[in-house]
């Protein structure tokens, strides 16, 4: 097989099925958004399923989403700032619906003035928290 055309199948998912377990890897989707609240940004969906080594769909973005929970509870163990929050929309930069739900120090709308001002004082909290530390 012409390796060009092996690069293209890879490239484009056409090839062997991609190595799923990178969505599950607590410890190395911590260290992208430890990286990430270092240098004091957020990540999209897009972007943070690229640096996985995937692109973005709406199955594999659920399954980041579930790991991402997980991070956030390692974190909160550690007395760390969640980290979760950092992964948003490119639209609109505010974390999905997902993050919303079940949130219990929040109950305003998930868009917005309010939902932008309580996702910027998470964010600061992560920021201060990781500058200088990842």
């Amino acid at each position: 097989m012409d390796c060009s055309l092996a690069k293209f199948l890879d490239e484009n998912e056409l090839a062997a099925p991609q190595d799923k377990s990178a969505l599950y890897d607590v410890p190395r989707i911590t260290a992208i958004l430890q990286r990430a609240a270092n240098e004091g940004r957020w990540v999209s969906y897009s972007e943070m399923l690229g640096a996985l080594g995937f692109r973005f769909t709406r199955p594999k973005m659920r399954v980041l989403c579930n790991t991402m929970f997980t991070v956030d509870a390692e974190a909160r163990a550690c007395g760390e700032p969640e980290l979760a929050v950092l992964v948003v929309r490119e639209s609109d930069h505010l974390p999905g619906q997902g993050w919303w739900k079940g949130r219990e120090d929040y109950r305003g709308e998930w868009t917005g003035s309010e939902a932008r001002e309580f996702i910027d004082r998470l964010h600061r909290q992560a920021f201060d928290y990781w500058a200088g530390r990842a």
